[in-house]
């Protein structure tokens, strides 16, 4: 390790609170899907931030988006109108069929303000519930609402009393469903693809019976699409794709590219009850993060990301399975598009710094997934050179018994 490397991290431990336990690289350029380190060593990216840079790093389209926005105007409030966040609200509506948007900085932000708007629905009906229904293996995010429907006890030991009235349920079990949604739910909320929790997909029948319990009783749907949406299986929402027709929707991660930006998309039917004041944000949807999600969503959708993105899952997922033949460290294969996870027989925290020894970016989930998300913008050689790093990886790790890289 070199003086100025130890310098860096040195400097975090004396003045940066340490939240995170991070790995031993220092990340100072990055291009496309490629990451270099401070001592000029390449790695292939395979998480991508996770999930956050969806256009991979520098993009040209995206700096020069930045660049011009920066030069005219960055920051007013909303106090005031802007001429990008209803061009942003507008797409994101054609793409969900949700017709409104609320603007924040992240993922977590935008659990916290679906959750709100479900509480105020009700309120406003005259009728007030507070009970939601979340799942089991569920990540919702590290504020207080969104922590409160996430499952891990890992993240909600040291905080409680967190918010009243939130029951789990096992993923993928209609009768448990069944049974805790009643007229006292305001909410179920799920994630279509369980990220943190181990790429767990929910499947059509369960979506099946979750609309039913909502229509049954009322309950509204909230759909965290942070890390499964906007393109990431290959479908603009991965509800949709399932069967599920949420009233409200989070996005957050890969909407910005790498800018911070998350929004919850909202149907007219809660949209109608909430009024002014009932949630804000004052740098939620400034114009330098609109732009950038403008442009997000322009290669997206223009730039035929979604059809090119079907084609990789289908290399990914052709490439595990046949990875998962070979390694008996390989339990499953989960996921659709570009995210995956491979639950391993075992804890995978080794594989992650065998990995980057072998110059390629994956991390552990669930203590025994190996979870890969890569950006969208990924070709086939690149994947084919990523998972042939991954394979390497695996191999080691099986060799040393999981103990070294």
């Amino acid at each position: 390790m070199t003086t100025a490397i130890a310098d860096v991290q040195a400097l975090e431990a004396r003045h940066v609170l340490q939240t995170y336990r991070r790995a031993p690289v220092t990340f100072v350029r990055g291009n496309g899907v490629r990451l270099y380190d401070a001592e000029g060593r390449e790695y292939l990216d395979l998480l991508s931030g996770i999930g956050v840079a969806s256009l991979g790093h520098a993009h040209p389209g995206l700096a020069r988006a930045l660049a011009e926005q920066s030069q005219t105007l960055i920051h007013t409030s909303n106090l005031f109108y802007h001429p990008l966040q209803g061009q942003l609200a507008e797409r994101l509506a054609d793409l969900s069929g949700l017709p409104r948007a609320y603007f924040c900085h992240s993922g977590s932000e935008a659990v916290e303000a679906c959750l709100k708007f479900a509480r105020r629905y009700w309120f406003t009906r005259g009728e007030p519930r507070i009970e939601f229904i979340a799942l089991e293996e569920s990540f919702h995010g590290r504020t207080f609402g969104s922590l409160s429907v996430t499952s891990d006890e890992h993240y909600r030991a040291p905080f409680p009393p967190l918010l009243a009235g939130v029951r789990f349920v096992p993923p993928n079990d209609p009768a448990a469903l069944h049974a805790a949604v009643s007229t006292s739910t305001a909410a179920v909320i799920v994630e279509p693809i369980q990220g943190e929790g181990g790429v767990r997909p929910l499947t059509p029948a369960y979506a099946a019976a979750i609309m039913e319990a909502c229509g049954r009783t009322g309950a509204l749907l909230v759909a965290d699409e942070v890390q499964s949406g906007l393109g990431r299986t290959g479908y603009p929402f991965y509800a949709a794709a399932i069967g599920l027709k949420p009233h409200l929707v989070s996005v957050g991660k890969a909407l910005g590219g790498g800018v911070p930006i998350g929004a919850a998309l909202i149907g007219d039917e809660v949209a109608h009850t909430i009024s002014f004041g009932d949630h804000g944000s004052t740098y939620g949807g400034n114009l330098l993060a609109c732009r950038a999600a403008l442009c997000v969503l322009d290669e997206l959708v223009g730039g035929g990301l979604l059809a090119h993105i079907g084609r990789l899952g289908r290399r990914i997922e052709q490439r595990l399975r046949a990875m998962s033949a070979v390694h008996p460290i390989i339990k499953e294969v989960r996921g659709a598009g570009l995210i995956w996870g491979l639950e391993l027989t075992r804890d995978a925290s080794p594989v992650v710094p065998a990995a980057l020894a072998r110059g390629v970016v994956v991390n552990r989930t669930a203590e025994t997934v190996v979870r890969l998300l890569p950006p969208l913008v990924i070709t086939m050689d690149e994947i084919d050179e990523g998972l042939s790093r991954l394979d390497a990886a695996l191999e080691a790790v099986e060799s040393d018994g999981g103990s070294t890289v």
